[in-house]
């Protein structure tokens, strides 16, 4: 599967590398191409994954807003219940396709 970004490919890795958690694909951190991420100070926090650490998308001077995310440290419940601990996993959005 592939993370596509206006043209270019930020993420990549077999389906089966992948985790899907509440319509999201989550990629591995070693899949995701992480010089088109920038940390974004956006807070947040999920009632039972825990806080997330939200990420711009981007190149130069051309950036995405809060198009990714990922949990840094999940809660232990949300590791049992994804049954997959997803610890900095990248998931995509809006101006991020996520495709097979």
């Amino acid at each position: 599967m592939k993370a596509i970004w206006k043209g270019k490919v930020i993420a990549e890795a077999d389906k089966d590398e992948l985790i899907y958690i509440e319509q999201n694909w989550y990629f591995p951190p070693g899949k995701v191409k992480k010089e088109f991420l920038r940390e974004s100070p956006t807070p947040y926090t999920c009632p039972w994954k825990g806080v997330c650490q939200y990420f711009d998308v981007g190149q130069g001077d051309d950036w995405s807003k809060d198009n990714a995310w990922s949990y840094p440290d999940p809660k232990p419940s949300a590791i049992d219940i994804v049954h997959k601990d997803f610890a900095n996993y990248v998931a995509f959005w809006r101006d991020v396709e996520v495709s097979e």
